[in-house]
């Protein structure tokens, strides 16, 4: 094998070093120099130099490092792109990346070990193994509502399973993006990771220059976009899209903890979210109080102006805020909040009742601080509607009776389920999280992350003894040998595992 190339020389990292501490702008990469990258990270791969496990943990350890490091800068960077409060960038987007990192690497040197399979009469003497695989050169492409950790977050795997990577944050949130574009190089290996700043339409464009894997997480037109894109490769693709998710509220749950829980869960990030509670479908008879409860939360959160609260955030841009605005005014009627300031790109915290579902806001995904209250007369309305709609990323159900739970969870198809709290699940490192249908396909996180990044390579080592078993498969073929493999079959369907005797 040969020689890793060299490292970037001292001047580069100078210069490279100089222009962060000036906060010189970042410029757009072009399509070329998103070739010249990709040919870079194709020969490190090809160099092996993703392979050890010790470059695997450098490599996560210094993705920790960078986050400690620059904490305030990430925190400024969000708070100029989204207005985003420092706990919640913090919370949601820093700690969450270091756990992923830290899980990781705890568990690579485990992740990295061939698996054994069962043997069976045929394999006594063989050895059946999975041998998990890097893929190559993957593309990894965030989102605006979670900048930090849908950039990082699929980085860990990408590391972990031993791939170079592309990672293109998104457009939107620029702070940032020019933050990860500047960071990155002096944390991560310059030759095996970069980082480029393309816009949404750009992308499709870039996919088409042939990764061994492209991770999306966005909406489900632009996922679209790119699954196209991709298929003229056949490169696979991971879609983490978002989707109308809905939230069942039984009759019999706690009023209180449900609405605080969902006022949290729908409101951070002004609502700029993909997992979040999308629309709240009650019983009739509590949806005077649901609203009443999440009215108060509201006030206890942000006071009695959101616009003045620190910890209320502001929309992404004005093309986010005219398309919520715009369905905030088209829909059932305002209860509670419904104030809006362009200028501001600020929408105050907004519950909408008498919403019905041909309503401009239950026919698009709602980026925004806006919740619909739809009500039902029963659990068995509530299922008929959610399964009439495309399968969602969530399904959030709050009620004290188990049964409730159990049903809207068997019952219904989501890429993930939650009772009795919202968005939690999609955090988790333990839990895979991902879509299904129009939500959606493959998953990440932890474990899930390195298998999404890695090729599980089915090995069988096998050495030259059993040939007295072995020649009933040559020809020529007589029946004697095939009523033989006939029998041998007949007792592997009783005693299984007999039949591979070819």
């Amino acid at each position: 094998m040969s020689s890793p190339p060299p490292s970037p020389s001292p001047a580069k990292w100078f210069k490279a070093l100089r222009r962060t501490r000036l906060g010189e702008p970042c410029l757009k990469t072009y399509p070329l120099e998103c070739v010249d990258l990709l040919k870079r990270s194709r020969i490190a791969f090809q160099a092996g130099r993703t392979l050890k496990e010790g470059f695997r943990l450098a490599q996560l350890e210094a993705v920790v490092q960078m986050l400690e490091e620059h904490e305030c800068g990430f925190v400024d960077a969000l708070g100029r792109d989204l207005h985003k409060p420092k706990f919640e960038t913090v919370v949601s987007e820093l700690i969450l990346v270091k756990n992923e990192a830290l899980h990781a690497n705890n568990n690579l040197k485990k992740w990295m070990q061939p698996q054994y399979v069962e043997r069976n009469l045929s394999t006594t003497l063989d050895e059946c193994l999975m041998v998990s695989e890097p893929l190559g050169v993957v593309f990894i492409m965030g989102n605006w509502c979670s900048p930090v950790q849908t950039c990082l977050v699929p980085l860990v795997g990408a590391i972990a399973a031993g791939n170079c990577a592309i990672i293109s944050p998104s457009e939107y949130t620029a702070h940032t993006a020019e933050l990860l574009h500047r960071l990155i190089p002096f944390y991560l290996d310059n030759e095996c990771f970069h980082v480029i700043l393309a816009g949404v339409n750009d992308l499709p464009e870039v996919v088409e220059l042939r990764f061994d894997h492209v991770f999306f997480t966005g909406n489900r037109k632009e996922g679209s976009r790119i699954a196209r894109a991709a298929a003229c490769t056949l490169t696979p693709v991971t879609l983490i899209l978002g989707g109308k998710n809905p939230c069942y509220v039984d009759q019999h749950c706690d009023i209180a903890i449900t609405a605080q829980r969902i006022a949290w869960a729908r409101f951070h990030n002004a609502g700029q979210s993909l997992v979040a509670p999308d629309y709240i479908l009650c019983h009739t008879d509590i949806q005077a109080r649901l609203v009443q409860a999440l009215k108060c939360y509201l006030i206890e959160f942000y006071g009695s102006d959101p616009r003045e609260s620190r910890s209320y955030g502001r929309m992404v841009n004005l093309e986010i805020f005219n398309r919520t605005r715009d369905m905030l005014w088209r829909s059932g009627k305002v209860a509670v909040g419904g104030q809006v300031i362009e200028a501001e790109k600020y929408i105050a915290p907004t519950i909408l009742t008498e919403v019905v579902e041909s309503d401009p806001i239950m026919q698009q995904d709602v980026f925004g601080p806006v919740v619909p209250v739809l009500t039902v007369n029963n659990m068995d309305e509530a299922i008929v509607f959610i399964n009439k709609q495309e399968k969602p990323l969530c399904v959030y159900a709050f009620s004290k009776n188990n049964e409730v739970i159990s049903r809207l969870m068997s019952e219904t198809s989501s890429g993930s389920f939650c009772s009795n709290d919202s968005v939690l699940q999609s955090l988790m490192v333990a839990l895979p999280f991902g879509g299904v249908g129009a939500s959606g396909m493959g998953s990440y996180h932890g474990r899930y992350s390195f298998d999404t990044f890695s090729h599980r390579k089915s090995c069988l080592l096998r050495g030259t003894r059993f040939e007295c078993v072995t020649y009933l498969r040559y020809p020529p073929y007589e029946d004697r040998n095939l009523s033989l493999m006939s029998w041998a079959c007949t007792l592997s369907q009783r005693s299984q595992g007999w039949c591979q005797i070819l």
